[in-house]
């Protein structure tokens, strides 16, 4: 994080933990505001990696899930990144700015994609780096996420992954229950944005905006999942992060098998998970007495407001299909409650 950056938001009362804020002094009604207000967050627990030169563009063509070309300075994309045997190793925003593009994604990711990457670069003129300081990473989201943010950036983009840019100014509307926003702008630019926003919304720490992309159901993979799912089981292909149409990528078979033999057997779901202690991302869930074979793993959790814990989940559509009981860890573990996600998971491309 920028020095002077984290010396603003200590200032503005910021708890940090880590890469990122904790709170602002007041962790459960920051969440509670996430779920019914208007609330703004730094974002800095992502970090970004920026992949740029001549041949940036078909090196990218030939790695990711998506179509790099569609990235534009108006578009950006949800996108993975798999092995050979089609497991994702990442998930990111991918967005163009200037000559280069940027992969957004947890902070504990960025040096492992960067040396992957790396590895495939052989003859390509391209260069990745590390470009966690290149912007000041904000989120936005509420009601009044809209009108707040248009007083200071001005025309805002108008569907979701859509881009405006401005002076190297990048705002993207991301999928959310409210209109939500991220902006990656600069030092000056974000204090002012954060003084603005401060007025009539709450600043929130990182996890009341976990809590919003769990609503939005958008996957993340992180240290704990790197290859253990493929992309259609966290739902990638249904907000917008694969295209089946776009030609090879590595484990590209494997997806495009699944995909259009209908073998898969799981799926991400929305869940609320009761108990104190915190799923932690790669976690089995088992279901009924069964102790011998789980039924899913914890993809991401953050507490919701009402207690417990807000969940994606990737599970065996079988046993949610019957609505097994599942519990968190072991068959005597944490209560899991299976919630309805914002979209259809028949909603196949």
């Amino acid at each position: 994080m920028n020095s002077e950056w984290k010396e603003f938001l200590g200032n503005a009362g910021a708890e940090f933990n880590g890469a990122g804020i904790s709170h602002f002094g007041n962790p459960k009604r920051e969440l509670s505001v996430a779920l019914s207000g208007t609330v703004f967050a730094d974002l800095s627990h992502y970090g970004l990696v920026s992949v740029f030169g001549e041949d940036a563009e078909s090196f990218l063509q030939g790695q990711f899930t998506n179509d790099i070309r569609m990235v534009d300075e108006q578009h950006s994309q949800l996108s993975g990144y798999c092995s050979a045997k089609g497991r994702l190793l990442a998930v990111f925003r991918i967005f163009r700015s200037g000559d280069s593009y940027y992969l957004c994604l947890p902070d504990d990711m960025v040096d492992a994609v960067i040396k992957r990457l790396r590895m495939y670069i052989l003859r390509a003129r391209v260069t990745v780096n590390n470009a966690c300081d290149s912007f000041i990473h904000i989120g936005v989201s509420g009601a009044d996420a809209e009108r707040d943010l248009a007083e200071y950036a001005g025309p805002l983009p108008q569907q979701v992954d859509h881009t405006v840019q401005q002076d190297q100014q990048v705002v993207v509307r991301v999928a959310g229950a409210h209109p939500s926003f991220e902006i990656f702008t600069d030092l000056e630019r974000a204090k002012a944005l954060w003084d603005r926003l401060n007025v009539r919304s709450a600043p929130v720490g990182s996890d009341a905006w976990q809590f919003l992309d769990i609503q939005a159901g958008v996957p993340m993979i992180y240290p704990t999942t790197t290859e253990l799912f493929i992309p259609q089981m966290t739902n990638l292909q249904l907000v917008g992060g694969v295209s089946f149409k776009k030609g090879c990528y590595p484990g590209q078979e494997i997806v495009a098998r699944t995909q259009y033999l209908g073998k898969l057997k799981r799926h991400m779901y929305k869940v609320r998970i009761a108990g104190d202690a915190r799923p932690v991302p790669g976690q089995e869930l088992f279901a009924g007495n069964d102790t011998e074979q789980s039924a899913g793993n914890v993809v991401s959790s953050a507490p919701h407001p009402e207690g417990g814990y807000a969940a994606l989940v990737v599970l065996k559509s079988a046993i949610a299909d019957a609505g097994a009981e599942l519990r968190l860890g072991a068959v005597d573990g944490q209560p899991v409650t299976l919630e309805q996600l914002p979209y259809s998971l028949q909603n196949e491309e």
